[in-house]
């Protein structure tokens, strides 16, 4: 490639004089400490990589520069050029051959500059894979580069493969998805393969070569082919999660069946046992995990059972010999096995004995040679592993893993082989819970105690309970007689006066260890060798120590330690324990004929399941009571008594309760502390949602009255409240708490009954103090966003609570109400500037009004023809400045959802959208969460605009309209797929406007149909456009909404059969010319028996023939 080199640079004609001036400016801007200087020097180096002019002089640099700097800047300059421009054919092919060429003869680079340079090479040919045949003998160029005879070229050509492979795993911000996901499996399905057996060759020639940088090189390769996206989605969504710190792995690997004999060959899991035994980490951690990913392998993978149990031998064989290589203590924290001494080794290694929990029955390990040896080995080594707690901690969850699924399996376990579990399990049981006193004993700082780490303790925790179920009646004896000397000694320091507290705090850890325990025992009931009867009588036995604890920690010395960390762990434990009692034992799901009850009669008096509960209750009302500064006390315990109030059965039995009774009347500040700290104020939400569960059980609106008059004190306190007065702490503060409270109180009302108490008791006497709030406080989120949710809740039609009477004028009243609340906010929040934390300050409140808006014009209780009828602009206004406050945001904040994978994301969302606006919070997760809820809220607001009120988006201007069509479209490429369907439906709306007003119809007569009309007219691509976006989702990637996306595309093709046609030649277009026959007659299908028409037959006809389309265009 030999191009002109006559453009300027910042004036400057590049020549040999102006190099220098530039290889100046690059060491100023890689190397500068003076941020003004680098500043300066990027400002005049920019041109290069936005400038298609200056990819010619780029070259030149590559050529004549002499500094690694100027090299780099020259091909990240390229690398940002090929990826943000759509540059010729012609000229990619010439950057491509050029770089192998540069590669090949330069001679030896900076690390740093290869890496760029082969980047640049990569993503090249990603972005021209489907264009020119040429981009994809890549792997072949790669190959001649090993061919070579130096050692550098043989490094360049596995760095080639290394990042060609992770190239076209991850997405681009230059390529569509749709594009992305067609280059990568057509290079998962061309080359791949052919890759993963040169990573094979390259180890095998590397065994013996002490070039420890070759080695690593081919390892990283191998596990890059075996990590390889191979279902089509950046994160597996079926995959198992293996904790806090864990990689995720699917349950069984993808990896396609061509690559059966591969697979089957013995050698490929050998070389990587191998490198194991002869490298070191960082190495011989690649190695095992490519054989986590090669145990992985699903059944159907190989030929026969005989292939598999071969392959499950050679495993059980490698990962022995690996246990059999001790030579005496590597390091004196840990172990005595060859390399596991190092973390890394030693949690690969784990998870390695995890994959045969998932993968292999009990059944299958029991009969391969060997397995006495095996299991002796594993059980010795998941002992010493418990005894080194401190440094397995994240590790042993996939070692209980194994056992549990082993010990699960034994009644299924047919034939004589013995499984020698009966020897094993119990030492590992005792183990398990002789680790946990002795990490007590060591010691912890209290930001490390596991007992905070909810996530690990719960990993632990799930899989431990099996072990000691499976000889239940010695596990628990052992629980019992661990458990009775400690007891003892914390019911005798009750009664002192004054303690060792350290002594205490490590008292209350073994406690609270033993009670999480008992506690995930009672949660699952499966055991083997014990009858039901028995099983109960034990879990009786066990819950009856814990019932002794609780008569204790509250008494004494004990009542005066709720500040202490020790304590609030032991309270959150015996929580927990009550969640799982309950679950088994109380109310609606329990067991009446138990046998716990019998014993736990005989032990402690406690014959049913009242009585039980008004244990659990009387704790609750402690808690409640007593902490005032421990949030997740607090929080725990209203968790369940949420569970308990919100239960069919244990809600009527709660009611006999004089504790319940008393909370109901007297839910004051005065009463139970915790209401009065603002810390705790998120807390209140749920307290009073428990409470008006309580109140709603029984059909007495006298109760409820009574229920609400400490609120209605508050109420009268804040109205009588001057304006001069309004803005002081005791107002703010008075007023976020009895948000909180309302909004909880409405989230009880599940009827119309309960509905209609709480309507009928704020309006119209209340409501203007919501309006006084919000113009008082705008420029306050703490303020506005708990007044903004609970009118969100207050206006949600859930479970049709929001029906009136026919003659009730209130769903009217109701969304007056709302629209003065949204201007007011509105009016005011859109008036102030912008701030550093604008997603706090602005977004959070914007996104809440569109959330009220939203369910206010779905609800399906107001008949919105009334205001325009009337005269009344109380729609038009909140329609006007629910707008006015979308277009203040950027389209790239609203459309920042893209960036996330958000079904594993927006479980989160729960939590956070209702925390308070001072809780402290990570800054970069704060952002994203706020921009992905603003996202959910902008196009359920877009959605039912075009589905309820789309004569108002039609009358917009041609901009504004286009603004929010072309959001739609972005919306539909959105990984989400409730934020894709809600946009389709939106488009479907449009389109199905268009077709029926339009297309089918005369002359345009309606101002909304003539606007319409003009829109298009303005941009005539923006429905073809759509149209092909929808058709790339439903070929070419994985939807899992494809009958919503079908709706649109059905609308969209019937507007203009000229669309249609251009459209599919497009598409055509795209694809191998050998294919054109075969997929015309697909898009011939496609439209079979399907007429011009919306009708819902018609829909259905289509949506139909677009799932067979939809298949016969993918096969091969």
């Amino acid at each position: 490639m030999r191009l002109c080199f006559d453009n300027d640079v910042q004036g400057l004609v590049i020549s040999m004089e102006s190099l220098a001036q530039l290889e100046a400016l690059c060491e100023r801007l890689y190397n500068s400490q003076d941020s003004a200087e680098r500043a300066h020097a990027e400002n005049a180096l920019k041109c290069f990589s936005v400038n298609t002019d200056y990819i010619s002089q780029c070259q030149y640099i590559l050529d004549n520069a002499s500094t690694p700097y100027s090299l780099m800047l020259a091909s990240s300059s390229l690398l940002k050029q090929v990826t943000d421009h759509s540059l010729s054919l012609h000229l990619r092919l010439d950057i491509r051959n050029y770089l192998i060429n540069y590669l090949a003869t330069r001679g030896p680079l900076p690390q740093f500059v290869n890496a760029s340079l082969i980047q640049l090479l990569c993503r090249v040919t990603k972005f021209g894979w489907f264009d020119d045949d040429r981009f994809r003998e890549v792997v072949k160029e790669a190959t001649d580069f090993l061919s070579q005879a130096s050692k550098e070229h043989y490094e360049i050509g596995l760095k080639i493969l290394n990042q060609l492979v992770s190239e076209m795993n991850q997405p681009n911000s230059g390529l569509p998805s749709t594009n992305h996901r067609r280059v990568a499996c057509s290079f998962r399905d061309q080359s791949l393969f052919q890759i993963f057996q040169i990573s094979l060759t390259s180890l095998s020639q590397l065994k013996n070569d002490v070039t420890s940088r070759l080695q690593e090189l081919a390892l990283s390769l191998s596990l890059k082919c075996l990590s390889f996206d191979f279902v089509g989605t950046s994160i597996d969504e079926s995959s198992e999660e293996f904790g806090t710190i864990q990689v995720l792995i699917p349950f069984h690997s993808n990896i396609p069946s061509s690559w059966r004999p591969v697979l089957e060959d013995p050698s490929t899991l050998q070389i990587f046992f191998d490198y194991y035994a002869i490298t070191t980490s960082p190495r011989s951690k690649e190695a095992l995990e490519c054989l986590v990913r090669l145990a992985s392998v699903r059944r159907s993978l190989f030929t026969n059972d005989a292939a598999r149990s071969k392959f499950l031998a050679h495993l059980m064989t490698g990962t022995k010999e690996i246990l059999q290589t001790g030579r005496g203590l590597l390091e004196r924290k840990f172990c005595n096995y060859v390399g596991l001494a190092d973390h890394d080794n030693y949690h690969e290694y784990c998870r390695l004995l995890g994959r045969f929990r998932v993968n292999y029955q009990l059944s299958e390990l029991v009969n391969v040679e060997g397995y006495s040896d095996w299991i002796q080995l594993v059980a010795e080594f998941t002992l010493k592993s418990l005894q080194s707690w401190q440094w397995a901690s994240s590790s042993v969850y996939y070692l209980l893993g194994l056992w549990s699924r082993l010990v699960t399996s034994v009644p299924y376990l047919k034939g004589e082989a013995p499984s020698l579990l009966d020897e094993f399990v119990p030492k590992i049981t005792e183990g398990f819970i002789t680790s946990r006193f002795n990490s007590v004993q060591d010691g912890f700082t209290d930001d490390e105690d596991p007992l905070d780490n909810v996530e690990l303790l719960q990993d632990q925790l799930d899989c431990f309970p099996y072990l000691c179920r499976f000889q239940y009646q010695s596990s628990s004896f052992y629980i019992i007689n661990t458990m009775e000397p400690i007891l003892q000694s914390y019911t005798e320091r009750a009664r002192l006066q004054t303690a060792d507290n350290n002594e205490l705090a490590v008292i209350e850890a073994k406690l609270s260890w033993i009670v999480h325990i008992i506690a995930a025992i009672l949660k699952i009931k499966q055991s083997t060798g014990c009858s039901v009867e028995s099983q109960e009588v034990l879990d009786a036995e066990l819950s009856a120590r814990v019932l002794q604890l609780i008569n204790v920690t509250d008494s004494g010395l004990h009542s005066q330690r709720y500040g202490e960390l020790s304590k609030q762990r032991l309270d959150r434990a015996i929580l927990t324990f009550f969640q799982h009692f309950r679950k088994s034992y109380v109310g609606d799901q329990a067991v009446h004929s138990s046998k716990l009850y019998a014993r736990l009669s005989e032990l402690l008096g406690l014959s049913d399941h009242l009585l039980l509960l008004n244990v659990i209750v009387s704790k609750i009302a402690t808690n409640l009571k007593c902490y005032t500064e421990s949030e997740e006390v607090i929080d725990h315990t209203l968790s369940l008594f949420l569970e308990l109030a919100s239960g069919y059965m244990t809600g009527k039995l709660l009611l006999k309760l004089d504790a319940i009774k008393f909370i109901v009347a007297n839910h004051t500040r005065e009463h139970f502390p915790f209401l009065e700290e603002y810390r705790s104020s998120r807390s209140r939400t749920t307290f009073y949602y428990t409470i008006g569960w309580l109140i709603f059980m029984e059909d007495s609106p006298v109760k409820f009255k009574s229920s609400m008059e400490p609120l209605l004190h508050v109420f009268l306190r804040l109205e009588t409240t001057p304006d001069s007065m309004f803005r002081t702490d005791a107002v703010k503060y008075a007023l976020i708490g009895l948000m909180r409270d309302l909004r909880g109180i409405a989230m009880a009302t599940n009827s119309r009954r309960t509905y209609g108490l709480v309507f009928d008791w704020l309006y119209p006497a209340h409501m203007p103090l919501l309006l006084k709030g919000i113009s008082h406080w705008t420029d306050t989120p703490e303020v506005t966003t708990p007044l903004l949710k609970f009118m969100a809740e207050f206006v949600l039609n859930k479970a049709q609570r929001l029906t009136f009477d026919s003659s009730s004028p209130n769903g009217i009243l109701l969304f007056r109400e709302v629209s003065k609340l949204i201007v007011a906010y509105g009016t005011r929040i859109l008036s102030l500037p912008n701030v550093a934390d604008i997603y706090g300050y602005k977004y959070k409140g914007i996104w809440v009004c569109l959330t009220i808006l939203s369910r206010a014009l779905a609800g399906n209780y107001v008949n919105f023809g009334v205001f325009e009828l009337y005269g009344d602009r109380a729609l038009s206004d909140a329609l006007d400045i629910a707008l006015k406050m979308t277009l203040s945001i950027p389209l790239a904040d609203i459309l920042a959802f893209r960036k996330i994978r958000t079904r594993h994301f927006f479980h989160k969302l729960k939590y956070f959208a209702n925390l308070d606006d001072n809780v402290d919070q990570p800054d970069a997760l704060f952002e994203l969460l706020y921009l992905a809820i603003l996202t959910r809220a902008y196009f359920a607001f877009v959605e039912v605009l075009c589905s309820s009120h789309i004569v108002f988006v039609l009358n917009l201007d041609t901009n504004t309209f286009m603004h929010i069509v072309g959001s739609l479209e972005s919306g539909l490429k959105g990984l989400d797929t409730n934020i894709s369907s809600q946009c389709a439906s939106a488009v479907d709306n449009l389109a199905a406007y268009y077709f029926n007003n339009i297309t089918i119809g005369e002359a345009p007569t309606s101002p909304a149909a003539i606007n319409l009309a003009r829109h298009i007219a303005d941009c005539p691509n923006l429905f073809p456009e759509i149209l092909k976006t929808l058709f790339e989702i439903v070929l070419f990637e994985d939807c899992g909404n494809q009958w919503s996306l079908s709706r649109p595309m059905l609308s969209l093709t019937i507007i203009s059969e000229q669309i249609f046609s251009d459209l599919k030649a497009q598409i055509l277009a795209s694809q191998p010319v050998d294919q054109h026959q075969r997929l015309a007659l697909c898009f011939d299908k496609l439209m079979a028996d399907v007429t011009r028409s919306l009708d819902s037959k018609n829909r259905d006809k289509f949506t139909q023939n677009l799932t067979v389309f939809r298949h016969e265009f993918r096969v091969k």
